[in-house]
């Protein structure tokens, strides 16, 4: 697990990074997501960006993604899959003016983490950064985009390859790898849409309610289910992080009292044992002790609550 304390102590680049990049253009561009997404855009101006959700009109998880406003008529999505966004998208594009295009293999992506991360990142770029999460300056034609997470500061680069690669040569920074980063991933609880959530997910349940919803905009697509679930009712499931002693499986069941509450979802080793993220009954609270089957040796789990930003 190469380059774990250098994100934890210091900073570090993160070469590697699983969402694609989706173009929003057009003059309708901002007003068409605005009418979609679950997150309030109107009060977005150039240079700032949000946590938003596409929903299934039934309210479940479409896509988990980050809108970036470079103007009324230029956006930037980046999400887990971004042909499925393109393809979501397009099933409400009538008579607008937007173009969608899935640009994810003309572009490149590069994050720097750690305490350090955000004067490495602008010593290199030779800028001052946002201090707003999700908020962003182009420099010599790349995003860089504040991309903090829960105890740990974050830059986004995203630009064409070779402006990309420009300010990777100037970043003098280690390396950490896909291991590291997934540690620290969990750590801050941070889900990820096909691991931790999918299409039967309910934002709530991953506590994306979090950032990612405004209860004021008014309507977007699946606003009822959410909204519902906000004003009169709870959810049956959540997201929380279990602490162990040795590294299970994905998909390895959790029990409590001999009875099945959730199941793993993402684990990471750790310098004592483990870390993993789940999807557990809400019943089961932080601070609960929990058994996750592991073979003929199940191990004792402490359930921790996901830190909050």
């Amino acid at each position: 697990m190469m380059g774990y304390d250098a994100l934890r102590d210091a900073a570090a680049v993160v070469e590697h990074n699983p969402r694609g990049q989706v173009h929003v253009t057009g003059a309708d561009a901002k007003s068409f997501l605005q009418s979609l997404l679950s997150q309030d855009l109107a009060p977005l101006e150039a240079g700032q960006g949000a946590h938003a959700l596409l929903l299934q009109p039934q309210g479940k998880l479409e896509a988990d993604l980050r809108v970036l406003i470079v103007g009324p008529d230029d956006v930037w999505l980046d999400g887990e899959d971004p042909s499925a966004i393109v393809a979501a998208l397009t099933r409400f594009k009538i008579r607008v003016d937007v173009t969608l295009s899935d640009a994810t293999a003309e572009r490149a992506w590069l994050s720097v983490r750690g305490p350090e991360a955000l004067a490495a990142v602008a010593a290199a770029c030779v800028v001052a950064l946002p201090e707003s999460n999700h908020a962003f300056v182009t420099v010599d034609g790349v995003l860089v985009v504040r991309a903090d997470w829960p105890g740990n500061a974050g830059v986004d680069i995203l630009g064409p390859i070779d402006a990309v690669e420009a300010v990777r040569a100037r970043l003098a920074l280690p390396v950490a790898d896909a291991g590291a980063v997934d540690r620290l991933r969990i750590e801050c609880g941070i889900p990820r849409q096909g691991i931790d959530m999918d299409a039967a997910t309910i934002p709530q349940e991953a506590l994306l309610e979090r950032d990612a919803i405004s209860f004021t905009k008014g309507c977007f697509l699946g606003q009822e289910l959410v909204c519902r679930i906000d004003s009169r009712g709870h959810v049956n499931r959540l997201l929380r992080i279990v602490e162990l002693p040795a590294p299970v499986a994905p998909g390895t069941t959790v029990t409590r009292d001999g009875t099945d509450v959730g199941t793993v979802t993402s684990v990471a080793a750790t310098a004592t044992g483990a870390i993993a993220l789940a999807t557990l009954r809400r019943e089961v609270e932080p601070g609960v002790t929990v058994v996750v089957a592991s073979g003929d040796s199940p191990l004792d789990g402490l359930v921790v609550a996901v830190p909050e930003a």
